[in-house]
């Protein structure tokens, strides 16, 4: 039996380019699953913030072409070996890839107007690298809206060369789908056919992540909890009843977390480095944390909130009940992220208001992140909704105990606190209400006074559980060799 190559397509990659936790997801599955002993490869958008040099990207092959309506386009492809077992390829096509962001413009934060074209092309372009370069993928492992195409062009093409390839897609957030003009649609090449309300089309509009739901031979989500919530119309997105008519091809995979850049025990980056059982060397890191940001003690509850500020984070009910929290209760806050204006303004106010209780940082900063991890008590989840989630993976394998709402995979990762028995790695709610995250936030600041012995407990709980890629490296080869109907061959070596 020859060779078999796990094939991923995906708009975003760590460390090449990220904007959210599927450039996470897309950066550390192949990486573990390279590790397994998998045959793996990556094709990616070669955007402009790529790091030529940094990255070791050389071109491979250029005068690349592909049909798109009755153009051709041609491109260019790169490689880089930078991630270690895992060639990665990319896509050079400057008219739809070299802009100052990803999806919307960086300054003005609004989404690109030919979205749809630029994702049809990268759809059409993976294909056509695979075949230049004889990528004889057993599965093409596709991710989001933006390579959502692929399943249709799978199953409606002729050449022989795709004829055996199978096609998973995995859904991270259900309500991003790719809706765009009609227009698009003979640009990519989709038949009239398709174009009707069973597969792409949706009010007039073509939507992407609806075909590919259609066409896809598998549908997979990043956690368990998740996969049941999307088939209900609350969280379905408009799409609940299709999922349903899949749901015998539908999974939920947990996430992992890079273990190797998340690990309290060997982090380059915090003052004091320490594991569950040395845990009270975190009391150096909170100290650290407390000063860097001017809050007012390290004998108080330190609460880290590191999120995109959009309302699915549950923005609107912290923005409803923070004010009373910081009035009534004994307790301190740390607040990093940027998204929605108002929430900017707003948040961005609180410090002036509640000096030496409050400090907000607007934007982004990986190493900040690390240090809030490393000194927060509790870190802050309130999601209306949430596929998986890393933040309470990461904030529990450093020991700050999340404060989360029920849903996804929150509900899948966070073991609610038990009073009786003294065990938990965090605090849950189920309301989606001010006054059930007001609560909540109140009952993890009791405890941290009154049953000090819970919460060091629990810290040592949190920090024991494995959120490594191992297991659900395991669970992917699995789904893989379902697909493909045979087991998958290790690299040769």
């Amino acid at each position: 039996m020859g060779e078999q190559t796990i094939l991923f397509i995906a708009s975003e990659m760590t460390p090449f380019v990220k904007t959210g936790g599927l450039g996470d997801v897309v950066g550390a599955l192949p990486k573990s699953l390279a590790k397994a002993g998998q045959n793996v490869k990556v094709i990616v958008p070669l955007y402009s913030c790529i790091d030529y040099q940094k990255f070791g990207l050389r071109k491979v092959t250029e005068g690349n072409c592909v049909n798109m309506g009755n153009c051709q386009e041609f491109f260019s492809v790169h490689q880089s070996n930078y991630v270690p077992g895992v060639e990665t390829y990319f896509i050079e096509f400057n008219k739809y890839f070299d802009r100052n962001g990803v999806y919307d413009d960086r300054f003005s934060r609004i989404g690109y107007q030919d979205n749809g074209y630029r994702y049809a092309f990268f759809c059409r372009a993976a294909l056509q690298t695979a075949k230049d370069l004889g990528i004889h993928a057993k599965v093409l492992h596709l991710h989001d809206w933006q390579t959502a195409l692929i399943p249709y062009f799978i199953k409606t093409s002729y050449d022989p060369f795709f004829k055996d390839m199978k096609t998973l897609l995995t859904i991270h957030n259900l309500p991003y789908q790719g809706r765009f003009g009609a227009d698009v649609v003979p640009y990519a090449g989709i038949g009239w056919d398709a174009f009707n309300p069973g597969a792409f089309e949706d009010y007039g509009c073509i939507n992407f992540l609806k075909g590919g739901i259609r066409f896809a031979d598998k549908l997979n989500t990043v956690s368990p909890n998740y996969a049941r919530e999307i088939l209900t119309p609350e969280f379905g997105a408009g799409l609940d009843w299709l999922l349903r008519e899949r749901q015998a091809d539908l999974s939920g995979i947990l996430n992992g977390i890079d273990t190797e850049l998340w690990n309290p025990k060997k982090d380059l980056i915090i003052p004091k480095k320490y594991s569950y059982r040395t845990a009270q060397k975190k009391e150096e890191n909170k100290r650290h944390l407390v000063q860097k940001f001017g809050l007012e003690s390290t004998q108080k509850p330190l609460i880290s909130m590191c999120v995109r500020l959009s309302e699915q984070k549950g923005i609107k009910m912290l923005a409803e009940c923070i004010e009373p929290v910081l009035r009534n209760m004994e307790t301190q806050f740390v607040i990093m992220g940027q998204g929605e204006k108002w929430a900017n303004d707003y948040f961005g106010s609180l410090p002036y208001k509640y000096p030496g209780k409050i400090a907000v940082d607007i934007g982004y900063n990986a190493e900040k992140e690390h240090l809030m991890c490393s000194g927060a008590d509790f870190a802050l989840v309130p999601s209306l909704y949430e596929p998986c989630g890393l933040t309470q993976m990461v904030s529990q394998t450093y020991g700050a105990l999340p404060i989360v709402r029920s849903t996804g995979g929150l509900e899948d990762t966070v073991l609610n606190y038990n009073e009786y028995y003294g065990v938990g790695t965090g605090f849950k709610f189920n309301d989606v209400s001010a006054n059930a995250l007001y609560n909540t936030i109140g009952w993890a600041n009791a405890t941290y006074y009154d049953r000090p012995e819970h919460i060091v407990r629990m810290r040592e709980m949190a920090m024991q559980k494995n959120y490594s890629w191992k297991e659900s490296c395991k669970d992917y080869q699995n789904l893989y060799q379902q697909m493909s109907g045979e087991f998958l061959c290790k690299k040769s070596t």
